[in-house]
């Protein structure tokens, strides 16, 4: 990466400079993709440890996304303010600290509590992250090759997240998937002092409220989910959360509209083309997280497969969408454009999920693998120009929030998603929730709600496929969008 100057280092270009920033950032992103699914392995494991509730059982997923989506825009607004590699370092030591707190919880509440500070830390890490990657690579070639590595990353992430659960709950404990972050985010923190750019201060207001009422407006409404799949939609808490959720919410936007520096400047909304990526986003990882959820318990419970076992059933993830995002990223966008691309990735994703939704109880794993390999191509076909339309025509002093919409749709996608998938599992199974239980009438009772979920999670991912069909525009010549870095960063890709 011949860009990455000395701005990263001495004032001397040397080869370190090549590479470093570029692995800060990757491995930074792996740190914060990885732990949004690495716990799903654990889940059992945790759900026995603690004594947690069933329906309950989400939370340790939802209070990392939730935190995480609600705040990434303040993370962007502090970057901008206060220094992205400030922020970048604070975000680090944050999140390094509250895995080392909760790999050592001993009752659910701080479990929870650890995984919201981990949420609050990936905020303000994540947006800086991207910012400066793309201040780093100015040059289209190598801005290219870093995007490409970077999506790969977040549309692997979860995967591979899966697979180390596995390794580290079945030969250590399931503590270590909270224990593994120590070293590593103390690591990436001593290099980032020298492979990062400092960046500089400037003057202006964070929107803290904002913020604030976004977060507890969505953090609302997936409890309103959660506690109808604990007591059914005719509980009264249920339907008073999704009451306060709307109101919270409807006051966040009021308030974007009225102060001077929002953390969502809503006209990054107008273009039609970002704000249908974001959305189609949203709803793509909505229905994505409902595979790993559901297929990780699936081979534990149904199956009866330890945690090693089931974390490798989830190898074809990462290299599948390795390979395809490579070729979307390589050959497919240029030639067919990236509408075209995207659509077609959204529907292989649908049909992967229709066919694990025809799992039984005893289903085997080469019949579903089938489904996994399908769905994975569709998802890293997907993603690359996804990520590239999140952040095309964006002025330089929006880059940082827009980098931080990327990652709040795929944050809140995944939480809102899984809050209604288990919402629709709960219901289809029963009124049974989420249990390590193994017996006959468990393994009936966890298909059926699990094909449910997933036959939803299909709808999600329909959804999505119609939506980009319809709002996007035909994709533009390769030569016609010179003047948008974002589309030629996708549209001019060659190999590394």
């Amino acid at each position: 990466m011949t860009s990455a100057t000395s701005r990263a280092t001495t004032g001397r270009t040397r080869p370190v400079a090549a590479w470093l920033p570029l692995a800060v950032v990757l491995v930074t992103q792996m740190m914060i993709v990885l732990d949004a699914a690495i716990v799903n392995i654990a889940l059992p494991d945790m759900q026995q440890a603690l004594n947690i509730h069933p329906a309950d059982l989400s939370w340790v997923i939802n209070a990392y996304t939730l935190a995480f989506g609600g705040l990434l825009l303040l993370g962007a607004r502090a970057g901008d303010l206060f220094g992205r590699r400030t922020t970048f370092a604070a975000g680090m030591l944050l999140f390094t600290t509250a895995s080392l707190l909760g790999g050592f919880a001993t009752a659910p509440g701080q479990l929870f509590a650890a995984r919201a500070a981990q949420g609050v830390g990936a905020a303000l890490v994540a947006p800086s992250a991207l910012a400066i990657l793309m201040s780093l690579y100015t040059e289209t070639k190598d801005r290219t090759r870093a995007i490409g590595y970077y999506t790969v990353v977040s549309a692997s992430g979860a995967a591979v997240g899966l697979i180390a659960g596995g390794v580290l709950t079945s030969y250590v404990s399931w503590r270590w998937v909270m224990f593994v972050n120590v070293p590593i985010g103390a690591l990436v923190l001593f290099a980032s002092r020298s492979a990062l750019p400092k960046g500089q201060f400037r003057r202006g207001k964070v929107d803290v409220l904002g913020a604030l009422l976004s977060t507890a407006g969505m953090t609302t409404l997936v409890y309103g989910f959660i506690r109808a799949a604990a007591d059914g939609w005719s509980d009264d808490g249920a339907r008073l959360s999704f009451a306060v959720a709307l109101l919270l919410l409807a006051a966040f936007v009021a308030v974007e509209r009225r102060v001077s520096e929002p953390v969502t400047p809503l006209h990054l909304f107008a273009d039609r083309e970002r704000s249908t990526a974001y959305v189609a986003r949203l709803l793509l990882v909505a229905g994505s997280m409902g595979s790993f959820f559901f297929l990780s318990q699936y081979f534990q419970i149904v199956l009866g497969w330890s945690a090693m076992k089931t974390g490798l059933a989830f190898i074809p993830f990462p290299i599948t969408i390795f390979l395809s995002s490579q070729l979307a990223t390589r050959v497919l966008v240029g030639r067919f454009g990236a509408k075209l691309v995207m659509a077609a990735g959204m529907a292989l994703s649908t049909i992967g999920l229709l066919m694990l939704a025809q799992m039984g109880a005893h289903s085997t794993y080469s019949e579903l693998v089938v489904g996994m390999v399908v769905f994975a191509l569709g998802n890293g076909t997907a993603f690359v120009p996804l990520t590239a339309a999140g952040i095309a025509n964006v002025e330089p002093k929006d880059a940082g929030v827009a980098s931080g919409l990327v990652n709040v749709t795929q944050q809140l996608g995944g939480s809102v998603g899984l809050a209604v998938l288990v919402t629709v599992f709960a219901t289809a199974g029963d009124g049974a929730a989420t249990s390590a239980a193994a017996t006959s009438k468990a393994k009936d009772i966890f298909v059926t709600g699990a094909d449910r979920g997933l036959l939803v999670a299909a709808v999600l991912l329909a959804a999505s496929l119609a939506l980009v069909l319809v709002a996007m525009r035909p994709a533009r010549k390769q030569e016609a969008v010179v003047e948008k870095p974002a589309e030629q960063l996708v549209l001019e890709a060659e190999p590394a």
